[in-house]
């Protein structure tokens, strides 16, 4: 018997995000559980930004269609998903944006199959998103599935008119085997030329505005004034760099604030902090924490969305409200300043991600939640 294959479908440009980790790592633990996934993404012509995404699809061994998106009236998107479709002979479309899921309702009409989304969270606010949060009000109803990665996420829904019936919580999850420390911290701080002395502070994501890493900047800056020599590490690309770079020099971090960019590995970066900083003002449920918990990084993190399911405070890190760099910090500095605390958090850490968050187990959810619809 011909295994069903499903499409998830996403738009991206450059090296991608959070999402692309789940994406691309589902194809294989989806195969032997009785379904062929295919990973389709619209992106713009030429985006060499990409490559990364592409390099990625190689190493997990993850089926990737490449589709030329010139924008909302090119047209062509349409037929070659339409011929993608056909070809492949697709039984669920899975989308992952306002996008793809506009796409799915057209391209039922043209080619039977069933629709499925996920809400991975409007995190990233610009002019254009009031007219996202129209266009996913209009289409996340019409779905006959939708799964949301947080409470917060399931509630919106609920509100956009999706009967609850058809919403499902699954959060995300990781390959633990993939995220596992092979070095101490001096050893790592050592790979990356790092000076031992000091405390390094990092974080990872975007450099876009809803990530907080001006509160953090400011927040490492408290410290050093308190007398903490802490460090701080922002792994990531994005458009708020030229302003982080100024804050930088404003707060008097040089020499103690480094943003060394983006990294299709950042194994090593979480091995060599001392503690893992969230400052983000909204999230869904970020795979930057899951993945620093992992390898057994203390974190603290911002109380905002899906972070506190994931989070339980003083028991495996420590939660802030967002917003504030003043309990940003003190929450940093009573980290730093107890080992043991960090120790507990460490062990604690991991044991969350392998016993809640393991990815294997989040995709056996949903491939039984693909057994239902096409029953």
């Amino acid at each position: 018997m011909t295994a069903p294959v499903i499409l998830d479908a996403r738009v991206v440009t450059g090296a991608g995000g959070g999402p692309d980790k789940t994406l691309l790592n589902s194809p294989r633990f989806l195969e032997p559980l009785g379904y062929r996934m295919v990973c389709a993404y619209l992106r713009p012509p030429g985006d060499q930004g990409f490559d990364v995404i592409r390099q990625k699809a190689v190493e997990a061994g993850a089926p990737l269609i490449e589709i030329d998106d010139r924008g909302p009236w090119d047209w062509r998107v349409v037929t070659k998903l339409i011929q993608h479709c056909r070809r492949e002979n697709v039984a669920i479309w899975h989308g992952h944006d306002y996008k793809t899921n506009a796409l799915g309702l057209l391209l039922k009409r043209f080619h039977t199959m069933r629709l499925v989304t996920t809400v991975h969270g409007w995190v990233r606010h610009t002019k254009r998103t009031p007219l996202y949060y129209r266009i996913d009000r209009f289409c996340l109803p019409r779905y006959e599935r939708v799964i949301c990665v947080s409470d917060d996420l399931f509630e919106d829904c609920q509100k956009c008119g999706v009967p609850a019936k058809n919403l499902m919580l699954l959060e995300n999850g990781i390959d633990a085997s993939q995220f596992t420390r092979s070095r101490t911290v001096p050893e790592a701080k050592a790979t990356l030329g790092l000076p031992a002395a000091g405390f390094v502070i990092g974080a990872v994501g975007r450099l876009s505005p809803e990530k907080g890493f001006d509160l953090l900047l400011r927040a490492v800056a408290m410290l050093r004034s308190q007398g903490l020599d802490a460090n701080v590490r922002i792994v990531g690309d994005g458009a708020e760099r030229a302003s982080l770079e100024r804050l930088t020099v404003e707060l008097g971090l040089q020499g103690h604030a480094f943003l060394p960019g983006w990294k299709a590995d950042v194994r090593a970066e979480y091995e060599a902090m001392d503690v893992f900083a969230l400052s983000s003002l909204r999230e869904g449920l970020p795979n930057v924490l899951l993945e620093a918990m992992a390898l057994e990084v203390p974190v603290a993190a911002t109380k905002v969305n899906g972070v506190p399911r994931l989070v339980q405070d003083r028991r495996n890190g420590l939660l802030v409200e967002p917003g504030s760099p003043e309990k940003l910090a003190a929450a940093l500095a009573e980290l730093l300043g107890t080992g043991e605390m960090r120790a507990r958090f460490r062990e604690a850490g991991r044991a969350t991600v392998e016993t809640r968050y393991s990815f294997a187990t989040r995709m056996e959810k949903l491939s039984r939640l693909y057994d239902e619809m096409l029953k």
